[in-house]
């Protein structure tokens, strides 16, 4: 059981929306029944006052989400993040989300070979990138927003400078490829 948790933290880590127990059985291979208790055990492990960390779980719904405590310290955080110009990490994954776009989190980790959660929450909040979620997809995909196209002074990334050569750079491709099949 002990892989299943690990499991399914991983997946409510990344997922930036609330997952059905069916969506998250499907992903791990287990029945809902299964999920549904590793989710309780889950739920005694983060939702104790002292964790950062809580799971939020509405029917058959679950999510990942902050202790509801630190609110204002987190929206203090937030908005220091959020003010002022775009840090050199911040402008790197909004290049590689122009280039590569939709491009799942993930994606834009191996990339870059960082964690990419803040920096896109930051993107998300000043509008620069909008967020894609699919029904069936686990993971929503990043694009840019018409915000940052209008930034940028142009309608499309298409009309980024080199955009078709590196949209599609054998080197992204081989990160992306190698990453996938390990």
């Amino acid at each position: 059981m002990s892989s299943l948790l690990s499991q399914i933290e991983s997946i409510l880590f990344i997922a930036s929306k609330p997952l059905s127990c069916k969506k998250i059985a499907k992903a791990v291979g287990k029945m809902s029944g299964e999920v549904a208790e590793a989710i309780e055990t889950l739920q005694m492990k983060y939702n104790q006052g002292d964790s950062g960390i809580h799971l939020l779980v509405d029917g058959e719904t679950v999510q990942m989400a902050t202790n509801p405590d630190n609110t204002s310290v987190i929206e203090e955080f937030i908005k220091d993040q959020t003010r002022g110009e775009l840090t050199k990490a911040q402008l790197e994954t909004l290049t590689v989300i122009a280039y590569r776009s939709p491009v799942t989190r993930p994606e834009l980790e191996q990339i870059r070979g960082v964690n990419c959660a803040v920096i896109i929450r930051n993107l998300l909040i000043r509008g620069l990138v909008k967020e894609k979620t699919d029904g069936d997809a686990l993971l929503p995909e990043y694009s840019l927003s018409m915000e940052a196209l209008s930034n940028l002074g142009i309608n499309n990334v298409s009309e980024l400078n080199n955009y078709e050569e590196l949209h599609v750079h054998e080197n992204v491709e081989s990160v992306i490829g190698n990453s996938i099949t390990n």
